[in-house]
């Protein structure tokens, strides 16, 4: 990203409101956008406490619908996402479901618990999984623009031994091209191969017109 946009002449910030409530998020746009001319805002900036729809079928249905609702509450540009991990094994789940894959919302330990146990028949070589992420941009009198993108990896038999709060999935998932764990990678490592690295690039030169 920084080769890409190493061109851009500083010629003012411009302010992006990241919508969402996960912090570990909102650090990681922070890594991503780092060295371009935008200051990241949050919510908690602008005193939003409201939650937005998240009731669509699909990532990219659910993300378009969050960054139309957070736009109704600042005049600035506008992006939301929503992402999950689909396991090709388990038809794709648990997708969009993610936080509510048991049937009701369910915590960080409850759900490393569950992948486990719908894995465990799985045998290694069929574990492989990915991580998607659809993030929608909104600009100010413009329509929604979308950009997607993926990790593959595959699922350990075992997790780490650390969950990172808010990303239970990440102490089970393996990618072999770093030959690490994503819960293990420093956010930097991250921020050079993953899903929401792709999204976003795809996204920058509509938002840095």
């Amino acid at each position: 990203m920084r080769k890409r946009f190493a061109i851009l002449v500083m010629c003012g910030m411009k302010k992006l409101l990241v919508a969402t409530q996960n912090p570990g998020k909102i650090l990681e746009y922070k890594e991503l956008l780092k060295d371009l001319p935008i200051e990241v805002i949050t919510l908690q900036d602008i005193g939003v406490t409201e939650e937005a729809p998240e009731d669509a079928p699909t990532f990219e249905e659910n993300a378009v619908k969050k960054a139309e609702f957070y736009s109704k509450f600042t005049d600035t540009p506008v992006i939301a996402e929503d992402s999950g991990l689909e396991i090709d094994g388990l038809n794709g789940e648990p997708g969009v479901k993610a936080r509510r894959w048991p049937g009701y919302r369910a915590s960080d330990e409850e759900l490393v618990k569950l992948i486990l146990e719908k894995m465990k028949a799985i045998p290694k070589g069929k574990r492989d999984a990915q991580f998607r992420v659809v993030m929608a941009l909104k600009m100010p009198g413009q329509s929604v623009a979308t950009g997607e993108g993926t990790l593959r990896g595959t699922i350990t038999e075992k997790p780490i031994e650390t969950i990172i709060t808010g990303f239970p999935f990440r102490s089970v998932f393996y990618v072999p091209e770093l030959k690490k764990m994503l819960g293990e990678m420093t956010m930097n490592e991250e921020a050079k191969i993953g899903h929401r690295r792709q999204a976003l690039e795809k996204l920058l030169p509509k938002l840095l017109a």
